[in-house]
């Protein structure tokens, strides 16, 4: 990409990214929208603003046979908001990709597989981790953003701040999930947060300003996952409450 053409598409890329933020997406939408355009941008080394309709639809047909039907919708999206809210064209994404409807029911683990990946997982926070979020049905970035200021004990139950949506509400909170949280605070005693960032001692870990990384988390769970040999299921799928021991005091 020539220097002129480079310098104008990073106006529009900076303008695509306020538009993003301005719309009151998701962190990870605006990851996800954004990777987009920076994915057609380097496969054509060049703005995409220049491209017609058939070359879309050769790209689209390549990253069809590359990557999953989902990437490929993602993909369209962060497109079709870019040509909208940054170029302020028409989209025609009929004509350039149409992801097929699948209706799919979700593999769900049962109270006892859970029992079994929280009985196997070996450090302390990864294992409160795993009993808060199946426990209370949360989503990965909810468990990790817990702070200590949204547990009430008194009335159990949890404030979760902006959830799906960005909406707030209220959970029940399992009188187990409540000691087991209780027992990891006592350990790295936080001030702030439930699952604070574990990278280095305990002192550093008291003073961390973020929470357990997430790439890190879902790394951690897919290998309990893979050690239990429990088949085709997603460490981050919802179930029952389950109700197995914590006892392991290694963080």
């Amino acid at each position: 990409m020539k220097a002129s053409e480079q310098t104008h598409f990073d106006t529009l890329y900076q303008r695509h990214l306020r538009a993003l933020k301005l719309q009151g997406l998701s962190d990870s939408t605006i990851d996800v929208y954004a990777r987009a355009v920076r994915r057609v941008t380097e496969h054509f080394d060049g703005c995409p603003e220049r491209l017609t309709t058939e070359q879309l639809q050769r790209y689209f047909a390549e990253l069809v046979d590359s990557h999953s039907w989902s990437t490929v919708k993602v993909d369209r999206n962060g497109l079709q908001f870019f040509w909208k809210h940054v170029l302020e064209r028409d989209w025609r994404w009929v004509e350039i990709v149409k992801p097929p409807r699948v209706q799919s029911l979700p593999d769900i683990l049962t109270p006892a597989e859970v029992e079994q990946l929280i009985g196997a997982t070996r450090k302390l926070r990864y294992r409160v981790f795993l009993l808060t979020t199946y426990s209370m049905g949360l989503r990965l970035g909810e468990a990790l953003s817990l702070e200590i200021g949204d547990i009430d004990g008194q009335r159990q139950r949890v404030h979760i701040r902006r959830g799906k949506g960005h909406k707030d509400r209220l959970v029940p909170l399992p009188e187990l999930t409540h000691r087991a949280l209780r027992l990891l605070w006592m350990h790295h005693r936080h001030p702030r947060l439930l699952f604070p960032n574990a990278t280095g001692s305990l002192e550093r870990i008291r003073h961390a300003t973020t929470p357990m990384d997430r790439g890190g988390t879902q790394a951690a769970m897919k290998a309990v996952v893979q050690t239990c040999g429990i088949k085709n299921k997603s460490p981050s799928t919802r179930c029952a409450t389950a109700s197995p021991p914590i006892c392991s005091n290694r963080a």
